[in-house]
């Protein structure tokens, strides 16, 4: 089985977030590709057969099955491209159709997505208590023009906005009570994020549900947030530039353009790296 390793929404010739991509002619058994997923190790792993509308897709965590993933998502469309020539991909998820533009040459290698379909929704006072708790965070530490809430884009994500970058940088949480807290509330990431200006944010993405402490860069969480502006009507003037993994050591780029059409997919991009 071919397994190429692609780091997706990198800096330049650095950074970004490692996903495994396994393009084949069918998909093999969920078991195994749970397995493979978690000897990866990586905090993604997509594979991708073809069917009869394009490619038939499924998303594993070292230890889950996710409905969408976005910086996966990039990966395969890269490879796509580099394997058949740059162009749109149709993919079939688990639960959505979506589409992948792939890009190839000397200069540059990537891909777009067009997300499923975003909404949100306020959380209640319980579990904004919860989750501040989680993080060891007050509520005056919150950046309340982007109020608490949770944001879908394909996947569930809770969303604390954050005054400072200062407070940013210092995340930390304890893994284990985050998964359990994700678990029951569905949480696909938590997406800590500070708002340099309007339309510049620095993120953080726990990913505990998934086995992962933190992501560099998540493409999804990237689609839910920029739904989730849309949706409060933050002058984000169509488009948004999220830097992600900086505090990692793998500095990421991810880049959201946002029509104005309310619920609608976003559309994000961002350049891979083949890793050796």
């Amino acid at each position: 089985m071919n397994i190429q390793r692609i780091a997706a929404f990198s800096n330049g010739s650095e950074g970004g977030n490692p996903a495994g991509v396994v393009i084949c002619e069918s998909l093999p058994e969920t078991t195994t590709m749970q397995t493979l997923a978690a000897e990866i190790g990586y905090s993604e792993t997509v594979f991708a057969a073809p069917n009869d509308t394009g490619w038939r897709v499924r998303y594993f965590s070292p230890e889950v099955e996710v409905d969408f993933c976005g910086h996966a998502t990039i990966a395969l469309g890269s490879a796509l491209a580099r394997d058949f020539g740059p162009r749109t991909f149709h993919l079939t998820l688990n639960h959505a159709q979506i589409s992948v533009e792939g890009y190839f040459s000397e200069q540059d290698w990537g891909a777009s997505f067009i997300s499923p379909p975003t909404h949100s929704r306020p959380i209640d006072k319980e579990l904004l208590a919860e989750a501040l708790a989680l993080f060891g965070l007050s509520e005056a530490k919150l950046d309340l023009r982007i109020p608490p809430a949770i944001a879908h884009g394909g996947g569930d994500h809770l969303i604390l906005a954050l005054k400072d970058r200062q407070t940013l940088q210092a995340m930390q949480y304890n893994q284990e009570e985050g998964r359990h807290l994700s678990l029951r509330e569905k949480l696909v990431t938590f997406n800590l994020i500070y708002a340099e200006q309007n339309q510049v944010f620095h993120s953080r993405n726990p990913f505990p549900v998934g086995g992962v402490f933190e992501d560099p860069a998540t493409g999804a969480a990237a689609a839910a947030l920029s739904g989730y502006l849309r949706d409060i009507t933050w002058p984000h003037q169509g488009s948004i530039v999220i830097y992600q993994g900086e505090d990692m050591g793998m500095p990421s780029r991810l880049t959201a353009e946002i029509s104005p059409q309310m619920g609608s997919g976003i559309k994000v991009s961002g350049s891979a790296r083949l890793l050796s």
